[in-house]
C-alpha cells in the first residue's frame, strides 16, 4: 500500500485538508498505514501535480481543501483492482522466535511474555479507538471497521500464540 492510495481513498469519501486528513489517519489508519503531517503535505502536493486530487476551497492561513478528482478515482480503482498486494514477508518478532534458542528457557519465556502483553495492549488500544469513533452508514465506517476487526483478531491471535510457545518452552526445559 502505499500514502498515495490512502490518501485517495480517504478523499474518495468526502473533501477534506491535510489537518483533517492526519486527523483521519490518527483515528483511522494509524495501525495500517502511519503517516506524518510532513509526508501527507508532500503527497498531498504530489497527487495535485498529477491531476488526482483538486483544490476545492482555500481559506485563512493558507487552509486548502481538496477533493477526489476523476483521473484519482480512477487510480484508486486500478489500484484496488489492478494491482497485487505485496506480500510482507519481513517479521521482526518472528525472526527473534526462529533465534531463542540460544537463550535460556526463562529469557525465551520473557520474550514472549513481552509479545503477549504487547498483544493485550494493541488489543485494548483498538477497542479503545472503536468506542471512541462515531461510526456512520458510510463506506469508510463499514471498511473501517472490518479493518479495525482484523486488528483485534491478529492481537488475539498473537497473544494466544504466544502463550502456546512459552507453554511448549516450559514443558521442554522440564524434560
Amino acid at each position: 500500500m502505499s500514502l498515495k492510495h490512502a490518501l485517495l481513498g480517504l478523499l474518495s469519501e468526502r473533501p477534506a485538508s491535510g489537518y483533517d486528513l492526519l486527523k483521519r489517519f490518527e483515528t483511522s489508519l494509524a495501525d495500517v498505514w502511519p503517516a506524518t503531517q510532513s509526508q501527507i503535505y508532500t503527497e498531498l502536493t504530489k497527487l495535485a501535480g498529477v491531476g488526482w486530487i483538486s483544490v476545492a476551497a482555500e481559506g485563512p492561513r493558507g487552509r486548502k481543501e481538496y477533493t477526489l478528482t476523476g483521473e484519482g478515482l480512477a487510480e484508486l480503482r486500478h489500484w484496488l483492482t489492478e494491482t497485487k498486494p505485496q506480500r510482507n514477508t519481513r517479521s521482526d518478532v518472528l525472526l527473534r522466535v526462529f533465534f531463542l534458542g540460544v537463550l535460556e528457557p526463562a529469557q525465551a519465556q520473557a520474550y514472549l511474555a513481552d509479545l503477549i502483553e504487547m498483544s493485550e495492549q494493541g488489543g485494548e488500544d483498538l477497542r479503545r479507538l472503536a468506542d471512541g469513533i462515531e461510526w456512520g452508514d458510510d463506506d469508510l465506517s463499514l471498511y473501517g471497521r472490518i479493518a479495525l476487526e482484523y486488528g483485534l483478531r491478529f492481537n488475539a491471535m498473537r497473544r494466544d500464540w504466544a502463550r502456546w510457545a512459552a507453554d511448549r518452552i516450559e514443558a521442554t526445559a522440564k524434560r
